[in-house]
């Protein structure tokens, strides 16, 4: 009798690796623990992905999401990292890790993974202001970081990390409700995500608005594989 021969995973069975690079550190999940390294300025895309390969050290994946901290055109960084190294525009991560990967900005995949239907706006607080919208599943990064807010300074100026350490949580936390609202309002979501890291120094949120988890990054890596109804 003949052997019968294993048909390949469909995309909803393959296993995902997901990776988040962020400023501080590289984290990666394939639905099990999350696992993560330290980055930092000098990290380079070379590092970055032998880092990636001892980590998942013993994990099985066929495909590979990867979150970007910066703006992505065709599955390829746009613009270098403004909080790692250099060399990761151009450079080909199918090739080294051996797998099929996709790449999104990184505040879009935390989005996707929070996303609940409808129209939402998504906002990471961390070493920067990450954003993105979703509406009626189709996904859209914003680069809304560097528009003018106040006194020549951007919003990320006032509500990323340096306006954290620059200005202490008590105004912070101000200049944070009043660019929610300020977005809100010219973007009409049903409702806002506040994720990133610095979510944890909110201790009320702006009406309207649901508090975020980086752990949705790795869930919204598993969605972009697996989500037929997303549009990318």
């Amino acid at each position: 009798m003949a052997k019968a021969v294993k048909q390949p995973a469909s995309e909803e069975e393959k296993i995902v690796l997901a990776i988040d690079i962020g400023g501080s550190h590289v984290k990666i999940s394939a639905g099990g623990d999350e696992r993560k390294t330290a980055s930092g300025p000098e990290l380079t895309p070379q590092q970055m992905v032998a880092a990636v390969k001892t980590l998942a050290e013993g994990l099985h994946y066929d495909v590979v999401s990867m979150g970007y901290p910066g703006p992505v055109h065709h599955n390829r960084p746009l613009t270098e990292p403004a909080n790692l190294g250099k060399g990761w525009v151009g450079y080909d991560f199918a090739a080294k890790f051996g797998k099929p990967v996709k790449v999104v900005n990184d505040a879009l995949m935390q989005a996707i993974g929070s996303y609940e239907g409808g129209r939402m706006l998504f906002l990471g607080l961390g070493t920067g202001l990450g954003a993105a919208m979703i509406v009626d599943n189709v996904a859209q990064p914003m680069e809304l970081a560097h528009l003018p807010y106040k006194k020549r300074g951007s919003f990320e100026d006032y509500v990323g990390e340096r306006g954290l350490q620059k200005r202490g949580k008590k105004k912070w936390r101000k200049h944070v409700f009043d660019v929610v609202d300020r977005l809100r309002t010219a973007m009409q979501p049903d409702y806002v995500v506040i994720g990133g890291g610095n979510v944890d120094e909110l201790t009320d949120l702006p009406a309207d608005c649901r508090r975020g988890d980086n752990t949705r990054a790795f869930e919204g890596g598993f969605r972009l594989w697996r989500d037929k109804s997303l549009i990318i």
